[in-house]
């Protein structure tokens, strides 16, 4: 009889869909808990949140406190694919009041069951950012 004990690992994409999954109900410790703690986010740099961030804690403040504080986003769609570049996601959002349809492609590094890295490319980030001017101005 063997005393070994088993033990599950996720897959990258099961820890994707989880990051997913938690930005989608506003579960912030959820995110954080799927996030390495110095976790790098690279997002386009027209968007006012955009550039290079690096850690948990400024992904929280930087990037959702800026999406968060200029519209309310919902995940609509959210596919997840592993291959060996890493795993790739597709958003779609919409605000409430004005709808913009957001197409992302983000490529996560997922290293020991957590996310390491997310290079974020966006269809339209001049169009995002004009999004967000307007939503700031509270105009459309």
């Amino acid at each position: 009889m063997s005393n070994q004990i088993e033990t599950v690992t996720e897959s990258p994409a099961d820890v994707v869909r989880g990051l997913y999954d938690a930005l989608s109900k506003g579960d912030v410790p959820g995110v954080l808990a799927k996030l390495a703690p110095e976790v790098i986010v690279d997002e386009p740099n027209q968007l006012p949140y955009g550039g290079v961030h690096q850690g948990r804690e400024v992904f929280v403040q930087s990037i959702l406190g800026a999406m968060m504080g200029y519209a309310n986003v919902a995940i609509t769609d959210a596919e997840v694919f592993e291959g060996p570049a890493g795993v790739i996601g597709t958003l779609t959002a919409h605000t409430t009041g004005e709808k913009f349809p957001l197409t992302m492609v983000e490529i996560h590094q997922v290293e020991d069951g957590m996310v390491r890295k997310i290079d974020v490319y966006t269809k339209n980030p001049h169009e995002l950012a004009a999004f967000y001017r307007r939503a700031e101005a509270g105009t459309r």
